[in-house]
């Protein structure tokens, strides 16, 4: 079945292929990829065929030989922190490419200039653990699926050569920005992020010339913008949106959650039950903004006041950012659905730090500072 899709992608490879038979015919072409193959002969997880490139170069010319063998190529960005929204993406991408590139990056440029980077969870051994897992997973299918082919996982100065761009509103440096989708809601919270997560996302789709890439519908915003620099500067790539993966009890899946402890934990569904209840109005026919987020707005409330009803080693303290009706090209707020639309329900709430800790309480990791956790739900258009 692989085989049969790589075929179809036969037209799309003609004009890459041709390049890529002329650059591997060279003598100096094989004499670079001989030595980029020395270098990195070690680098290849254990037991599994999965190569680890964090060179450029070594990528690139791996890359070529893919596109040789007419193996079409998924990329899917992660930040490592790997869980089962990670994983859910690899497997779409297997079922739709030959080969699938993980890319596991840490991107210093999407961090403002008061969220810690250094905290941010770094777990390369576990996501290895993760990866060779689903490696196993994917070949037991009977060759029905792609595989894992390679991990992209380099340093920052192989990233940025000429160092970061600044983390400041106004700093100097090389920034793709995608304006105005940019500048609302997490992008007016966090005024540096998008524009680190754009640029860092075309420094990869240049790199790795993926015929299509993967992001989660969880981060909704992001998928909006990546669309939009995909289109509006002619990428050869397809944007690909997979669902949102979910706890039992309907906490979003990230990467972020490991900060929650127990009791923070427990709480941290308060937005995913807000949004709900405003998807359950519109399903119920409601239309206009203050009937979609009014009882999603009064929910939030009735459950921050029982919080503060609580003894100090009760409670938990929260703050929502926002709840956002939104446009869902544009995420524009809109004040009615479009039927023909529909729209784009989302949220940020801030987990504050656990203020009166009891003895040995988990309080997550790096003892459970504060959380930013976000979320949404796609109102579906009801008419054609």
């Amino acid at each position: 079945m692989v085989f049969q899709a790589a075929r179809q992608f036969v037209p799309l490879f003609e004009r890459r292929v041709a390049t890529s038979k002329t650059i591997l015919s060279s003598p100096r072409a094989f004499s670079n990829s001989a030595n980029m193959q020395a270098r990195s002969r070690d680098q290849v997880i254990p037991n599994t065929t999965i190569k680890v490139f964090r060179e450029i170069s070594a990528l690139r010319q791996w890359r070529l030989k893919q596109l040789h063998d007419y193996r079409s190529v998924g990329l899917v960005p992660t930040m490592g922190a790997l869980h089962e929204g990670h994983l859910s993406l690899i497997r779409l991408a297997a079922k739709e490419n030959s080969s699938v590139v993980v890319s596991i990056y840490v991107n210093p440029t999407q961090f403002g200039v008061h969220e810690d980077l250094e905290s941010y969870p770094k777990t390369w051994t576990k996501d290895v653990e993760m990866l060779k897992d689903l490696d196993r997973e994917l070949a037991s299918d009977g060759g029905n699926m792609g595989k894992i082919a390679a991990v992209f996982a380099p340093t920052t100065d192989e990233m940025y050569p000429s160092g970061p761009p600044s983390q400041e509103i106004d700093g100097k440096g090389s920034f793709v920005t995608i304006t105005p989708v940019g500048e609302v809601l997490e992008g007016a919270s966090r005024p540096t992020f998008f524009r680190g997560v754009a640029t860092v996302c075309m420094k990869l789709f240049n790199i790795v010339t993926p015929e299509k890439v993967y992001f989660g519908q969880k981060d909704v915003q992001q998928t909006v913008v990546i669309k939009k620099m995909v289109k509006d500067f002619r990428m050869n790539t397809e944007v690909v949106i997979g669902e949102t993966k979910r706890e039992p009890d309907g906490l979003a899946l990230s990467s972020r959650n490991v900060y929650l402890g127990t009791r923070r934990r427990k709480v941290a569904t308060v937005l995913s039950m807000a949004l709900r209840v405003a998807e359950a109005a519109y399903a119920r026919g409601c239309r206009s903004r203050d009937e979609l987020l009014g009882p999603a707005n009064e929910l939030v409330k009735l459950l921050l006041e029982a919080q503060f009803q609580m003894k100090p080693e009760d409670r938990v303290k929260f703050d929502i950012d926002y709840i956002s009706l939104a446009d869902p090209d544009t995420m524009q707020e809109i004040e009615e659905v479009n039927d023909a639309k529909g729209a784009i329900l989302s949220g940020a709430v801030k987990m504050l730090s656990v203020e009166s800790p009891r003895a040995g309480e988990d309080l997550g990791l790096a003892s459970g500072p504060p959380v930013r956790l976000i979320d949404n739900i796609i109102l579906k258009p009801t008419k054609a």
